[in-house]
């Protein structure tokens, strides 16, 4: 949950909410969308210039989730609340694809991150 001192940042041009500047000391933190510190305490305007650059490019990357027990699997993030974030399995553009979806908590947990060079695709159409 959002504390009641962050202070939303939007995106110069579109207005496009791309997340939170929280107060730290004499100094500010910029948060992701995901709830993710993105600085530690830096001034007001490098925290604005850092989430201006980080903007929602993340949106369109494939992502991993580790699950317990089982292969991590390869997902796109599909809607992000200070609530929850919904996260399915990558259909590779494909209309027809099945895909499972997943409810994780807000901030999003470590367990889903950016994917890395030699992580598993496994079988991502038919899951």
């Amino acid at each position: 949950m959002l504390a009641k001192d962050w202070i939303e940042h939007r995106r110069p041009g579109d207005r496009e909410r791309v997340g939170w500047l929280r107060p730290d000391g004499g100094g500010w933190v910029a948060v992701s969308l995901l709830g993710r510190e993105l600085t530690g305490p830096v001034d007001w305007l490098e925290a604005e210039e850092t989430l201006d650059a980080v903007g929602l490019s993340w949106l369109a990357e494939v992502w991993t989730l580790e699950r317990d027990g089982a292969e991590p699997l390869r997902v796109r993030i599909v809607e992000v609340t200070p609530h929850r974030v919904v996260v399915q399995t990558d259909d590779l553009g494909a209309v027809d694809a099945p895909v499972e979806r997943f409810e994780l908590p807000w901030p999003a947990p470590a367990r889903l991150r950016p994917r890395r060079p030699g992580d598993p695709d496994g079988d991502v159409l038919f899951r």
